[in-house]
């Protein structure tokens, strides 16, 4: 992940940090101007390539990538930081980093690891004898630099920082070079085969994305290796990566659970295996919104650097890699302060306290930004601290594991836009399947409990599977029963094996690491399932029975570990993305529906049809945000959804897709009535407010990425048609980081058209294109009706309706203002073009206008506008034109205008506001 410093405040060092490591293992990429400031010193930098040993000992090299930043000027010797990237970034994401620690006096050197950016070599996972060698060839050149300060000969003052792969190398490098003396990881691993295989179950979803992000890295649109990745033998399809580690992954994708070659290759090239080495000061920086690198992770860096007997530091972000609310400015300022302490010796500047968990405290009523907060302790609580009981209900339960693994149970769904959001917001989606789970449940909580660390519980566990396969987590549920939260949508994975003998087998269970508040009259849930999204379940079918073996839920709290302020509710946190959370859960799943009227064959070929729908919200007793709607769309149509702000489009559209239950009236998708959670959702698509893509990913592998995360077979996605309707041509195959925001809106579309959904939903799909975009969008809208399906658009840009739709439905007030075809709706008004063959003389003109029924009359671009006047006392517009029109037409014949059509002429604009009664 790139780094990214502030500007310089007064008073204060400049500030650093590992940047938001939000979506999987990847560095967006980042640009920054050099710009002039007061005071600030011009910052030099070289770039230089580095012929570094394939290998230890070997004659064939690989070029390394560099750039190395000052600033000042060569005389006094200061300290080096050499900065990381993140997977499927380089050196060119780090250089704003560079160039701000530059100037706060430190030489920095940048280099794209192997495999990246313009280095070549093959990726090798931080391999010790490749990118970590290559590290310790790269301080040796920094003791060469007579700029930097020398702790003995060919020993220079040097730390490491960096994200999430960035973040690994800084942990490696302290335990491979005794040179290194103070490093700052974030958002790492400790321990690769645990991270991507934590119990041996594996990890799949993201184990698909780094492994993508690989593959598809420095290979062009056709999908053949660039320079860098023809310097060593590959095997087919592995991109970048070695042969090896393609070979593990298709090894252990193809059986769904590691081997010990595997498991043994990722510890050896894991931080864990030089736990014993890593004994320089370090600040652990870790997201608790992370399902790749849990906290366990960080935990396990802090506790073995602690046990070497040096100077730990632990900071909890709101954000991880799966995304979360940046800490930037905070964090960097934490990080450069740590670097100043440790290497430049200004022992008089604070290293911040040695436990931090940022929590939210609400929001700013101004902006709606989230506020957040620290909870700080002079001491790390592991995650462990002081325990608590909270006892469990429940009797012994039996569930199976579906032949397959699917459908699967939901909880995180890495890289998945408002998914992602809402997650580190509190709020998020989950799903347990029925028939695959068990549930144990406590009484409501008699006062607050922070859980602060891992919950862990004792389980009994039968099987007729040697091996039971489950996921383990707890919910937070309101007092309504209703609503539950999935705290930072974390589970665990747990295998027991020997649950087939006849006693079964007693398992102590290790719950997610979270920093949650369980409020009063809250209770906690304990589920257990034998399915997830994320993970793959075994494929043979199996019946497993689980009991509680002990009082319930060993829960720990940090009771030194507080905030200055007050936290609000738990739920106040979600509230701005809740609707979009649990919209992309339903679509993702095709979730059970509660019982709901059988289908009506007569409109099988309907794709919607809306019946005395009304919908009024709690507290709303004197107004209704939908009132008696009923109006039906065709096959082939594009219905553009207008009304002004409050007309109730947004409540009509949430009722269409599920979200919410209205409170009388019925919506029937092709004869079948919507419930939250209707099978006849599968065949509807929709784009609401932009999608969320991985950036260092190409479009074609977002798109199969979200494909593959809805469990539907491939052939299904229709892909390549999805794609020529959206038009995106080749730049489907270039990073989506490279894109234009008329290109992000097209992906997003491509994206609700998978499957080629009969009903595609699009709200504002035009919002900050230009014009030429919006033309394109126009055209991508219309050719996806031409086969038959149906396409309906809410949106603001009346002129674009009126280009785009063929049907239009107004609303005002919650209620049906008018529907029907474009052309009466704007037809409908009481002016007229009239066509004519050759120009029309002013005389000829003012004689129109002198006509008895005649307003006013203007030329106009191949003929004339005529507006008529306002009709018989008492009449509506649009009664009596045709009679009318008819009768200036015989007048207009007789005047000589030489006439060949007349129509109604009324922009849409016109006619929306006649409809909703004025400018509102």
């Amino acid at each position: 992940m790139r780094l990214r410093w502030p500007p310089r405040r007064p008073g204060r060092r400049g500030r650093f940090a590992a940047g938001a490591a939000a979506l999987a293992l990847v560095a967006g990429a980042g640009t920054w101007a050099v710009t002039a400031r007061d005071a600030a010193p011009a910052v030099d930098r070289h770039d230089r390539v580095a012929e570094l040993p394939l290998a230890p000992g070997s004659e064939e090299t690989v070029r390394v990538d560099t750039s190395y930043f000052t600033a000042g000027g060569t005389g006094r010797p200061r300290p080096a930081v050499l900065l990381g990237h993140g997977f499927g970034g380089s050196k060119d994401d780090m250089r704003p980093a560079a160039e701000r620690l530059a100037r706060e006096g430190y030489a920095v050197l940048t280099w794209s690891a192997r495999g990246f950016g313009d280095s070549t070599g093959r990726i090798g996972l931080n391999d010790p004898e490749a990118e970590v060698a290559d590290v310790r060839h790269l301080i040796d050149w920094l003791a060469g630099r007579p700029e930097v300060l020398l702790d003995a000969e060919g020993d220079p003052r040097v730390g490491v920082a960096g994200s999430s792969y960035g973040g690994a190398v800084a942990l490696l490098a302290a335990g491979h070079d005794e040179r290194v003396d103070a490093i700052a990881p974030r958002v790492t691993y400790w321990d690769l085969s645990e991270a991507l295989f934590p119990d041996g179950v594996f990890k799949r979803l993201w184990a698909g994305i780094l492994f993508t992000t690989g593959s598809t890295e420095g290979l062009d649109p056709g999908g053949q290796a660039g320079e860098g990745a023809r310097d060593a033998e590959g095997a087919p399809g592995c991109g970048r990566f070695t042969a090896e580690l393609c070979d593990l992954y298709e090894r252990v994708a193809v059986a769904g659970e590691p081997d010990e070659d595997a498991l043994r290759l990722l510890r050896d090239r894991s931080p864990a295996a030089v736990a014993d080495r890593i004994d320089v000061p370090t600040l652990v920086i870790q997201g608790q919104h992370d399902s790749l690198f849990p906290l366990g992770h960080g935990d396990a860096i802090a506790r073995a650097v602690r046990d070497n007997g040096a100077p730990v530091a632990v900071d909890w972000t709101w954000a991880g890699h799966d995304g979360g609310i940046s800490e930037d400015d905070r964090v960097e300022g934490r990080v450069t302060a740590w670097f100043d302490h440790h290497l430049k010796g200004e022992t008089d500047t604070g290293t911040g306290p040695a436990f931090r968990a940022t929590r939210i405290t609400g929001f700013d009523s101004t902006n709606g930004a989230t506020l957040l907060r620290g909870a700080e302790g002079d001491r790390y609580p592991g995650l462990t601290g002081d325990q608590r009981s909270v006892e469990l209900a429940g009797d012994a339960q039996t569930f199976v594991n579906p032949a397959g693994g699917s459908p699967p149970a939901i909880s995180a769904v890495p890289g998945l836009g408002a998914l992602s959001e809402a997650t580190a917001l509190g709020f998020g989606v989950s799903l347990d399947i029925p028939g695959q789970y068990a549930s144990f449940e406590s009484e409501p909580l008699d006062e607050p409990l922070r859980v602060t660390g891992t919950p862990t519980v004792r389980l009994h566990v039968r099987s007729d599977a040697p091996s039971a396969v489950l996921f383990a987590k707890v919910y937070d549920i309101a007092p309504d029963g209703e609503e539950r939260t999935l705290p930072a949508q974390l589970v665990t994975p747990v295998r027991v094996d020997g649950a087939d003998t006849g006693a079964g087998r007693t398992v102590d269970v290790a719950l997610p690491a979270v920093d949650h508040p369980f409020e009063a009259g809250h209770r906690m849930r304990l589920v257990l399932s034998t399915t997830d999204l994320g993970y793959a379940s075994p494929a043979a079918p199996a019946t497993h029975t689980v009991s509680l073996a002990g009082a319930g839920l060993s829960v720990p709290t940090a009771p030194g570990v507080g905030t200055g302020g007050t936290t609000l509710p738990w739920w106040v946190a979600g509230l701005p993305l809740a609707g979009a959370a649990v919209a992309a859960a339903l679509l993702l799943t095709g979730r059970s529906a509660r019982r709901t009227p059988a289908p009506d064959p007569a409109l099988a070929d309907v794709p919607l049809r809306i019946t005395g729908l009304s919908k009024r919200y709690a507290k709303a007793t004197d107004r209704y945000a939908v009132r008696d709607l009923s109006f039906q769309v065709a096959r082939g149509q594009v219905l553009g959804l207008l009304g002004p702000n409050g007309a109730g489009k947004t409540t009509t559209l949430r009722m269409l897709m599920g979200l919410i239950t209205p409170d009388a009236g019925e919506i029937r998708l092709f004869g079948h009535a919507v419930a939250p959670g209707a099978p006849v959702l599968s065949r509807v698509g929709a784009f609401v407010e932009g999608a969320g893509f991985l950036p260092h990913l190409t479009g074609r592998a977002n798109l199969e990425l979200y494909w593959r995360a809805t469990g539907r077979p491939a052939a299904d996605a229709r892909l390549a048609e999805a794609l020529d309707i959206a038009g995106l041509g080749t730049a489907v195959d270039r990073a989506v980081r490279t894109y234009s925001q008329g290109m992000r809106q097209r992906l997003a579309i491509a994206q609700a058209m998978l499957g080629l959904p009969e009903l595609l939903i699009l709200d504002e799909p035009t919002n900050g294109l230009d014009p030429p975009q919006i033309r394109a969008m126009r055209e991508v809208m219309t050719r996806y009706a031409e086969d038959g399906r149906t396409v309906i658009v809410s949106s603001h840009l009346l002129a674009e309706v009126e280009q785009t739709c063929t049907h239009l439905v107004v609303m005002a007030g919650g209620r049906l203002v008018r529907a029907g075809p474009v052309a009466d709706i704007v037809g409908h008004g009481g002016t007229l073009f009239v066509g004519t063959q050759r120009p029309v003389t002013d005389a000829l003109i003012e004689q129109v206008t002198a006509l008895p029924e005649v307003a006013d009359a203007r030329p106009a671009e191949g003929g004339l506008l005529v507006r008529l006047d306002g009709g018989p006392p008492g009449a509506r517009a649009g009664e009596g034109d045709g009679a009318r029109a008819a009768a200036l037409l015989a007048e207009l014949v007789r005047l000589g205008v030489p006439v060949h059509r007349v129509s109604p002429h009324r922009r849409l604009e016109d006619a929306f506001l006649t409809l909703i009664g004025g400018d509102r």
